[in-house]
């Protein structure tokens, strides 16, 4: 079972007390933009083998929205962070590189 800390309240919830909200750090397209711009922020995700970067909600607790970054091979979580960071922390980047050497970075 997949256990996530959830950074605002402390509390460490099982996947059944959360939301998955999808992919986190999209860059969001709206009015304005091309179709292109639009149509790949709405149908286009990363899907990868390994880490991955997912928007998740405590929606059994405190009710808000959190980042979490997870091996999809073997569900380890190397760490939670809030929703309003633009990218993954340094330091929580520096833990995925220790335990996955062939990591090829955030971006």
């Amino acid at each position: 079972m997949l256990t996530l800390e959830c950074p605002y309240c402390g509390v460490k919830a099982e996947e059944t007390e959360l939301q998955a909200g999808g992919e986190a750090h999209l860059k969001r397209f709206g009015p304005g933009s091309s179709d292109e711009d639009f149509d790949g922020y709405m149908f286009m995700r990363k899907n990868p083998k390994g880490v991955h970067f997912e928007r998740w909600r405590h929606s059994y607790g405190c009710g808000k929205w959190f980042l979490a970054a997870r091996c999809t091979a073997t569900l380890e979580v190397f760490g939670t962070y809030p929703a309003q960071t633009s990218e993954p922390p340094a330091e929580l980047q520096a833990r995925i590189k220790a335990k996955r050497p062939t990591w090829g970075g955030y971006k």
